[in-house]
């Protein structure tokens, strides 16, 4: 697995801009729209499970593990941008994740922020 696969992020062109900063330098907020998230729960498959306990004895990465927790953390991405595209926004501000154990049978990921109008100022 290369670099890639542990990443995540928007592709250059992406019409809703995510920023984990509360302002984007060179840009006025003209706009607040309000909290706009994007969750999804995972589950562990068997085989990343029994790989990780055993790569646990004996220390070191576990890359299934991490490679399900990036994907996931994705794909709560990408929905937190599907929702603030939905209400007019053009820019989300303020993005976190939230990551908590569901009910012992996956992992929980939000991404959340504030979503907003911004412009050129």
């Amino acid at each position: 697995m290369g670099i890639e696969d542990y990443g995540g992020g928007q592709t250059p062109r992406a019409d809703v801009l995510v920023v984990t900063t509360n302002d984007v330098p060179g840009y006025q907020v003209t706009q607040v729209i309000g909290e706009v998230f994007g969750l999804t729960v995972r589950s562990r498959h068997l085989g990343s499970q029994i790989g990780s306990g055993l790569k646990s004895m004996i220390g070191g990465e576990l890359k299934g593990l991490t490679k399900t927790l990036v994907e996931t953390r994705n794909q709560a991405m990408e929905r937190l941008v599907d929702q603030a595209r939905a209400r007019g926004a053009n820019a989300v501000l303020m993005m976190r994740f939230d990551v908590s154990e569901a009910a012992d049978v996956g992992t929980e990921v939000c991404a959340y922020g504030t979503a907003a109008v911004i412009s050129n100022s």
